[in-house]
């Protein structure tokens, strides 16, 4: 369980770096209308956002070990953090020092994972029906299809919605992370490959992955990075935390439960109040360059 936790924790400080190298290059490459794909081939000509999605990879990796041994509440609530580092780099990197307001957001957010580290109890062994996981894939396929028209939207109000729906889609890719066969691990995954080339979860967490990431890139393009991320923040949580619960027989430790609750609203909200302070004016982008 200590290694899950520690896993979690690396994930959200990779999350928060990459994520600054993202904003930062998505917003010096050339705009696109609706949900183009070819945005992501422009992106990948920038160091930057090469060097982000790397720092993803790693914490996508971290995550899903952690994941392997801990409920998915409390891995999600951990992961939503990586707003608290992204606002420290900010602070020290593109010259966006932090209000007080900003350190007492940073302060919710790290009470609040101290409660939720305290409630964590090991991960039980749940039998995941069939259904459960294609149900995965069709919801996967169903963000896909909804991403097309609300690509379309313009300004803040697009920003928003593709935020919100990139935070469902890597909570898709978390729950389909959660649902894997057990017996597949890191430490064993080429040997595992059969098994994982025949469940419809890991083509879920690809198709979701995708979905993700073309969308939080455009969505950095149409608003501020904080109308992109305060969404995508909600949906990458609460929803996979509820499905955690309500499907996987998530639990904390006994008697722990109002802890583990206060806990992660306390991270959530700490979380979105952060996420106010991500927005990269101009004048900031022009000296990253």
């Amino acid at each position: 369980m200590i290694a899950g936790l520690l896993g979690a924790f690396g994930a959200a400080v990779c999350y928060g770096v990459g994520s600054i190298l993202q904003a930062v290059a998505a917003r010096r490459t050339q705009s696109v209308e609706g949900l183009d794909p070819r945005l992501l081939i422009r992106l990948f000509g920038s160091w930057r956002y090469l060097l982000g999605i790397g720092f993803d990879g790693f914490a996508f990796l971290l995550s899903i070990a952690a994941l392997r041994s801990l409920p998915l509440f409390v891995v999600q609530s951990i992961v939503a953090s990586f707003l608290a580092v992204t606002a420290v780099l900010g602070a020290i990197f593109l010259h966006m020092p932090l209000r007080r307001s900003d350190w007492i957001a940073l302060l919710l957010v790290i009470a609040g994972l101290v409660l939720v580290g305290l409630s964590a109890a090991e991960d039980r062994s749940v039998t995941v029906s069939e259904a459960e996981r294609w149900g995965v894939l069709v919801a996967a396929v169903a963000l896909g299809v909804l991403a097309v028209p609300l690509g379309r939207i313009d300004g803040a109000r697009g920003a928003a919605a593709l935020g919100a729906l990139a935070g469902l889609a890597y909570g898709a890719v978390a729950v389909a992370a959660r649902v894997l066969p057990g017996s597949v691990r890191l430490d064993t995954l080429l040997s595992d490959l059969g098994t994982l080339l025949t469940d419809p979860s890991i083509y879920a967490l690809i198709l979701a992955g995708g979905v993700a990431l073309l969308a939080y890139s455009t969505a950095l393009q149409r608003g501020s990075v904080t109308q992109a991320t305060a969404p995508l923040v909600i949906g990458e949580t609460v929803a996979p935390a509820l499905v955690g619960v309500l499907m996987l027989g998530d639990r904390p430790r006994p008697g722990w439960g109002y802890v583990a609750a206060l806990g992660f609203v306390l991270a959530v909200v700490g979380a979105l109040r952060l996420s106010r302070h991500g927005d990269l004016t101009q004048p900031d982008l022009q000296r990253t360059t």
